[in-house]
């Protein structure tokens, strides 16, 4: 609306300065009645040229009038700053996006300007109200994670306890079962030892021996399978000297004179338990390293501290360099009486007693298979309470 009033503000300015001041000299002067027909017709055709040149000119001065003052400060200017405002949109630059008050005019451009502005802060309002509702339900997404991980964590847990209990009945009943037969066994045996005299009879007792001693071995595995329980006396456990230790009980095992063993455990690492609980642990796990291996390897056993949301944690890994846990094994390796070779490597019991015992220490127990080869076993137990260690300094 202000360009068309300025221009037709020109046009009749023009038209006025430029035809009408002839008319009247002529009228004047001589008078319309006195003014022949040339005459006449002169003054038409001089009014007309003055007009024609009147009306080139204005329109030249408002072209120059609208291209270097009107147009650039209320079309060009406002246009170009909406596309500067479009780009920072565009770009995710929201310091620009919104066009300042002062680059806005006052007429049609400028209400439009401002509903452009209006739109962009309602978006603006609409993205964080979902970026609250997106953040919220990734919040209700994650504790319902860790709830399932909670629930499943404990249904298997009261599994296990059901599975340890019922196998634990079971296997406390053969072994007292068969513990008189054996005695009576081993003590027929060390009798008959003491009086042969031929060699080749000895080596025969000899070997039953050995078998009356697995068979020994094999019952105090059952026992100390149902003996499995919450630890009666915990206190804070140094780790490094509990594995040394469980080493040296194993290292008596033939098996384990070829068998280089490495305890990296940083040195007064503690973990609250049950002290001779925990060596059973290690005994067996050491031994399923050993056993594993056919020939010469090694064993090495590190730790590590990691803490989550629920507190301090110390994680053991005992590594051997075996061929690893067969995969059809390794999903039930802590089940009763699993073994790839049951035979030659034990009851199948002592992972499940370790098992038992870590669980009843509040930690886990878990297996795995080694990228470089070989077999992992983990222990995660809970750190020992800054009070608990202070008291056994």
């Amino acid at each position: 609306m202000i360009l068309h009033n300025i221009f037709f503000l020109f046009l009749t300015a023009g038209v006025y300065y430029s035809v009408i001041p002839l008319v009247e000299r002529h009228v004047s002067t001589e008078g319309i009645r006195q003014t022949s027909a040339e005459e006449a017709l002169n003054v038409v055709k001089e009014a007309r040229l003055r007009l024609f040149a009147a009306l080139g000119a204005i329109y030249v001065l408002a072209v120059l009038l609208l291209e270097l003052f009107i147009m650039p400060r209320y079309v060009y200017r406002p246009i170009q700053a909406t596309l500067d405002a479009d780009e920072s949109v565009q770009e995710g630059d929201r310091d620009d996006e919104i066009i300042p008050d002062r680059e806005i005019p006052g007429d049609e451009i400028g209400d439009i300007m401002r509903s452009r502005n209006a739109t962009v802060r309602k978006l603006r309002e609409k993205e964080a109200g979902l970026e609250l509702a997106l953040a919220r339900l990734g919040e209700l997404a994650q504790d319902l994670r860790r709830k399932n991980e909670q629930l499943e964590t404990a249904r298997r847990g009261m599994a296990a306890q059901d599975r340890l209990a019922t196998i634990g009945l079971l296997s406390a009943s053969v072994a007292h079962e068969i513990n008189t037969p054996l005695s009576v066994l081993r003590g027929s045996i060390e009798q008959l030892l003491e009086s042969a005299d031929e060699p080749q009879t000895r080596e025969r007792l000899t070997r039953i021996r050995r078998v009356a001693d697995r068979l020994n071995r094999i019952s105090e595995s059952l026992l100390d399978f149902s003996r499995t329980r919450r630890p009666q006396h915990s206190a804070p456990v140094d780790l490094h000297a509990l594995v040394d230790e469980a080493w040296g009980f194993l290292a008596l095992d033939e098996r384990a004179a070829a068998v280089r063993f490495r305890n990296e455990i940083p040195a007064d690492w503690l973990a609250p338990g049950d002290e001779d609980r925990l060596m059973q642990v290690f005994v067996n796990l050491l031994k399923n390293g050993v056993y594993a291996m056919d020939a010469a390897g090694d064993i090495v056993v590190r730790a590590r501290r990691h803490h989550t949301e629920t507190g301090g944690w110390i994680v053991i890994e005992v590594d051997d360099d075996g061929p690893g846990i067969p995969a059809d094994v390794l999903p039930n390796i802590f089940d009763a009486f699993v073994s790839s070779r049951l035979d030659s490597r034990g009851t199948g019991l002592g992972l499940t007693v370790a098992e038992g015992i870590v669980q009843q220490h509040g930690g886990q127990l878990s297996a795995a298979n080694r990228a470089d080869g070989g077999a992992r076993l983990t222990v995660r137990l809970p750190l020992a309470a800054p009070a608990q260690a202070k008291a056994t300094a």
